[in-house]
């Protein structure tokens, strides 16, 4: 079975993600859509008790294309096509539910984190409204090609790139962008925020970035909350190194803005929040403080 999963992602995954690049890079920032993908491989649709719209409902869906102009104004994005319920980047290498496998997992495998728990681990045994995923269950070799092929490779990318914009700019600032279900948030005041921005509470990214990012969004009209419930994933924990001068932040956005959640499907409201985006990213980019971002020497 393994043969045919390298086969499947050497037919349909190869390359497991697509980068926009600027045509000159003249900002300190990399963004990343880890989530957004849409390809579904025939052989894990083969393996899934669920028909592909259900499998669905854990895509962010069209988040790559709404932040597809930061190209324009100087800086990369990298954005997976393989989908999350296949195989999840947002989490540690090797963060396997013992669930999942017909077979004992390796000793350096994590399977006592809360998002394995869950059922969301680095393959997911849920989709996100908590159906079942696979038929049965799945032999270890199925996570280790995943792993191998798409997520070393894809985490190798993204270093790169912060590497070479942290060398150009002497700082380097990774935002990564998801989506959230609308109704499924527990605001306090009975309302839900449009956006949440993560820093894992102070812990991957200079305070004066999140605030501006705060600022900024919420001057757009938006309501904004900090952390919670999402203060980020893997992805801002990883790479978020303040002390080293790169900085990781996490944007979740309200689907309702712009998804029909049923049909999974734009409404009328995305080219307004992608042209909003692109408006506000404008502004963060002119308006960092300078004395974040020290210009290096030209590469």
């Amino acid at each position: 079975m393994p043969q045919r999963e390298r086969a499947c992602i050497l037919a349909e995954l190869t390359p497991p993600y697509v980068v926009i690049e600027p045509v000159e890079q003249t900002s300190p920032f990399v963004f990343c859509s880890p989530h957004s993908g849409n390809i579904y491989p025939t052989v894990f649709l083969e393996r899934s008790r669920l028909d592909a719209h259900t499998l669905r409902k854990s895509e962010d869906c069209f988040v790559d294309e709404l932040f597809g102009d930061v190209a324009s104004l100087g800086a990369p994005l990298i954005a997976a096509r393989f989908p999350r319920a296949y195989l999840d980047v947002n989490r540690e290498p090797y963060e396997l539910d013992p669930e999942l496998f017909d077979e004992p997992l390796p000793a350096f495998a994590n399977t006592q984190t809360m998002r394995v728990a869950g059922g969301l681990g680095t393959l997911a045994r849920i989709v996100a409204d908590g159906e079942e995923i696979y038929r049965e269950p799945l032999p270890l070799g199925v996570a280790m090609e995943r792993i191998e092929r798409l997520y070393k490779p894809f985490h190798a990318r993204i270093a790169e790139l912060l590497e070479r914009t942290h060398r150009r700019f002497g700082v380097a600032i990774l935002v990564d962008c998801h989506s959230m279900p609308s109704a499924s948030m527990n605001h306090v005041s009975g309302g839900r925020p449009d956006f949440v921005i993560g820093d894992r509470f102070g812990a991957s990214c200079d305070a004066k970035v999140t605030r501006l990012f705060r600022e900024i969004i919420t001057h757009c009209g938006y309501q904004v909350q900090l952390n919670r419930p999402y203060a980020g994933g893997f992805i801002t924990e990883h790479y978020g190194r303040p002390f080293k001068g790169i900085h990781a932040l996490q944007i979740e956005i309200n689907r309702g803005l712009y998804l029909n959640e049923t049909k999974l499907t734009r409404t009328a409201g995305f080219d307004r929040l992608k042209r909003n985006l692109t408006q506000i990213m404008a502004r963060i980019f002119a308006e960092l403080p300078p004395i974040l971002a020290p210009r290096a020497a030209a590469e």
